[in-house]
């Protein structure tokens, strides 16, 4: 007896509100969201409660849509002025490095399946296509563990990995994508390769190429056509997203480089109401990851992954420690002036989330024979990564020196307060302590540089803006705003505050 939407709208209800509440406990012990998304999906479905989901072709179109809206976001919320001075790097990382760990892990796979494992059989072109899957970083989980937890990085890597994640999606899925069609083509010859090849350039050039004009045209869009209601252009941003990745598919691109090209665009252009269209956007890329990730949990079968455990171990196991280790340190051999730390620490978060478990879906969509083999392998991988490298990554970051020790960046807790772009400013969250009010009580008496002012005070869930004889008193919340980011960071640690946040503008 089918479902009623009210009954798939309770059921859908439930979830989501049982993997916020897992979220927040989870946080305590530092394991990942998406982590207990997946788990979260695994619980409700055919292994756990009974909840039968296994439409291929569905959990295929939700995880597209949910892929295109997150590179999208991703590329909104990534400024020039952070990634120019490793974009080098990135596109190198994005390229080359996807390559060389498909193919070192794609040859691994090859000969330790086929030796070790005598109940299974896989031939070189499924191992690669195995290895291809997995072989870029998923921008969902590197945007949600590193924005999430507000990881503070010395030396750019934050927003290097960030580049190398939102990038390199497209290389895999073109990757996957010539490998099912030579597989299942049956032809491996010359002409074959060669039509593979031409196809895959192609995908890339279009994609680029599609993403900077679409990206441009969608900004001239935005800023030339008057709605009349200002709620209506983050839907008008969200349609841009959606026509550039499926415009791009109708000429023959990769979307998935085009989506991620064109909110990059867009988020370093003036447009209308630009603030308010990315923060609803964040909102939205946040609800596609839950979605994606419950989705993709509800869809497997715990059961059929322990056949497979030892073989995914072994697999996770090289690619953590090999093959990601080894594409990355080659990719990199023309940056000789980067440290060898933090080529460590590029390679070691190598983490895998739902991009892979969604383009394992493509296999099985094409019936290959070893489909089920490869989902399986890619899911219990994907659960191993988050676990490992996911928990781990500011642990890491820690032991090799790589945490920078500063400011909370966060947003602020008391104050929701936003400026036009164009005012440069930097806005702070401080909390007034007794030891701050030893000498003086009164605003005038703190010691702040010049261009500095504290502009509002919460007393008691209270606002009021205050004057300089105003007598400040212990928890009372400041936000001030200054030109002078350094010279406030300096006075407030010479003054003993340790708590305070900032946002630049």
């Amino acid at each position: 007896m089918p479902l009623s939407i009210e009954s798939l709208l309770l059921f859908a209800s439930i979830l989501f509100l049982v993997s916020l509440f897992a979220t927040k406990a989870g946080n305590r012990f530092g394991v990942p969201a998406l982590l207990l998304f997946l788990f979260v999906g695994m619980i409700f479905g055919s292994g756990g409660l009974g909840v039968q989901f296994e439409n291929y072709k569905m959990a295929q179109t939700i995880g597209t849509v949910a892929l295109c809206i997150i590179l999208f976001s991703g590329g909104l919320d990534t400024k020039y002025n952070d990634i120019r001075p490793v974009a080098a790097q990135g596109v190198v990382l994005a390229t080359l490095g996807v390559l060389l760990t498909a193919l070192i892990t794609g040859i691994f796979i090859y000969y330790v399946v086929n030796a070790w494992f005598s109940d299974i059989s896989i031939s070189f072109l499924e191992a690669m296509l195995l290895a291809s899957v997995m072989s870029s970083t998923d921008s969902a989980s590197v945007f949600a563990i590193l924005r999430g937890k507000g990881v503070r990085l010395k030396n750019n890597l934050k927003p290097l990995l960030e580049l190398e994640s939102g990038s390199n999606d497209p290389m895999a899925y073109m990757l996957t994508i010539v490998l099912i069609q030579l597989i299942t083509s049956g032809q491996l010859d010359t002409t074959a390769y060669g039509n593979a090849a031409l196809s895959f350039f192609l995908q890339f050039i279009i994609g680029a190429g599609a993403g900077y004009i679409l990206g441009k045209a969608a900004v001239w869009l935005i800023n030339k056509i008057n709605l009349g209601n200002d709620s209506f252009y983050p839907v008008l941003l969200f349609t841009c997203g959606i026509f550039i990745f499926s415009a791009t598919y109708f000429i023959r691109g990769n979307g998935y480089l085009a989506v991620y090209l064109a909110g990059l665009i867009i988020g370093n252009a003036k447009i209308v109401h630009k603030r308010t269209s990315i923060r609803v956007f964040d909102g939205l890329a946040w609800l596609s990851q839950i979605v994606m990730f419950l989705t993709l949990g509800l869809l497997v079968n715990p059961g059929e992954l322990w056949p497979v455990a030892l073989a995914s171990l072994l697999i996770g196991a090289f690619m953590t420690i090999g093959g990601r280790p080894l594409s990355v340190f080659i990719s990199l051999l023309p940056f000789r002036k980067m440290p060898f730390r933090d080529k460590f620490f590029v390679s070691w978060v190598g983490l895998k989330g739902a991009v892979p478990i969604i383009f394992a879906i493509y296999p099985l969509a094409a019936g290959l024979e070893n489909s089920h083999f490869i989902f399986n392998i890619v899911f219990f991988i994907t659960l191993i990564s988050l676990l490992v490298q996911g928990t781990s990554l500011t642990r890491v970051a820690d032991w090799l020196g790589l945490s920078h020790k500063g400011a909370d960046k966060s947003e602020f807790k008391d104050f929701d307060v936003e400026f036009a772009e164009d005012i440069k400013s930097t806005m702070t969250e401080i909390e007034v302590t007794g030891d701050l009010l030893r000498k003086s009580g009164r605003l005038m008496d703190l010691p702040l540089p010049d261009h500095t002012l504290v502009v509002m005070v919460k007393r008691d869930g209270k606002y009021f803006v205050p004057k300089g004889n105003t007598v400040l008193m212990p928890d009372d919340k400041l936000l001030v705003i200054t030109t002078d980011e350094d010279g406030l960071v300096e006075t407030y640690n010479s003054m003993g505050i340790r708590d305070y946040r900032l946002k630049r503008n």
